[in-house]
């Protein structure tokens, strides 16, 4: 095949290359980078060049070529964390509350010797609650050792043998789950109209036998906790341990500045005069409150403000115990983690 840039002899012919008349040819040098010569640069007073063949020591910050900073740039320090691979990110932990990975909570240290009442024990074991326990045992389906037992106030030892219908009662451990309560849904165990409840939301969530502490009215929405810690379910059930609890109350018209005085006085509730530890008005109106109180009273929030003529038209309950509903959507759960229950154990409410 013909090819215009080879001679007859099969020889390459140079390119011949086309130029001004009366420009100065300037030959400019090629620059072997298996060499380590250096490319050339044009500001040879701001950086020293650098060579092909190493990396260039570090230069007040100045990073070598396909080198990473990690740690403090202003000095060119590199950290000893390993580099991560291109598309290899770390995953986000979305399953740290997931039913595969329940919270496992340590026992307190739980005395042998020191008796425990007898119904006290069926109720921490799961099996049922105080109240149904007494039946049982006036019964005389329960057994300590061998022996029937029918009295109500009978103790026993956490080293008994213990037998409910001939069955061995074990400990079970602790469990706690926070709930952000939907709307129409029930805080109780069993409802006898076959409504809708909470147990019915965390149904799968364990094994063990749990229930809600305190109670929260069907239409109410907000933070729930259910779990089968009797002592701690009495703890931040009785009024004496002074437990907060914040509201998000939205009203069906402007609170008066003459009534919120009165609610901020007291209102008497069931002879008990009920006075709001903090109130605030989030939004620019002043339909939408934030409460914050600490009275165990039935439907307490609703009331106060029934007293003076309002209706409350919705509730929500956004903190209670210093539990929060943060990252927890409406209708799901998720369980505490350690430290908090030692924070509730320890009355950090």
């Amino acid at each position: 095949m013909y090819n215009n840039n080879s001679n007859n002899e099969g020889e390459r012919r140079p390119r011949p290359r086309f130029h001004r008349e009366g420009a100065e040819q300037v030959s400019r040098p090629r620059f072997n980078r298996a060499d380590g010569e250096s490319r050339p640069r044009f500001n040879h007073n701001e950086r020293p060049q650098r060579s092909y063949g190493e990396r260039s020591e570090r230069q007040f910050g100045e990073r070598a070529y396909g080198e990473r900073a990690y740690g403090d740039r202003a000095f060119g320090e590199r950290s000893d964390r390993p580099q991560r691979p291109f598309g290899n990110k770390p995953k986000r932990n979305n399953g740290l509350y997931s039913n595969r990975k329940q919270q496992v909570y340590r026992e307190q240290h739980e005395d042998p010797t020191k008796p425990v009442r007898l119904n006290k024990y069926l109720a921490n074991a799961g099996i049922c609650s105080r109240r149904e326990a007494d039946d049982f045992i006036q019964a005389g389906v329960i057994t300590v050792n061998g022996a029937t037992v029918d009295s109500l106030g009978a103790k026993v030892l956490p080293t008994d043998d213990i037998r409910f219908h001939d069955q061995p009662v074990r400990r079970e451990r602790k469990v706690y789950i926070l709930l952000n309560k939907p709307k129409n849904t029930v805080t109780t165990t069993d409802d006898p109209q076959e409504r809708h409840t909470v147990i019915d939301i965390v149904r799968n969530a364990c094994p063990e036998r749990i229930y809600p502490v305190g109670r929260l009215d069907r239409n109410t929405t907000g933070v729930l906790l259910l779990t089968n810690d009797g002592d701690l379910a009495a703890k931040l059930t009785h009024p004496k341990y002074n437990k907060k609890k914040i509201y998000a109350a939205t009203l069906d018209k402007e609170l008066d500045e003459v009534d919120e005085a009165i609610i901020r006085s007291g209102v008497v509730l069931d002879d008990e005069r009920i006075i709001p530890d903090a109130l605030e008005f989030p939004k620019a109106d002043r339909k939408h409150i934030g409460l914050e109180i600490h009275s165990g009273q039935n439907r307490v929030v609703r009331r106060m403000f029934e007293k003076v003529g309002y209706k409350v038209v919705s509730l929500d309950r956004v903190s209670f115990a210093g539990l929060t509903k943060k990252n927890v959507g409406r209708g799901k759960w998720r369980f505490l983690t350690p430290k908090e229950v030692a924070f509730l154990q320890m009355g950090q409410f």
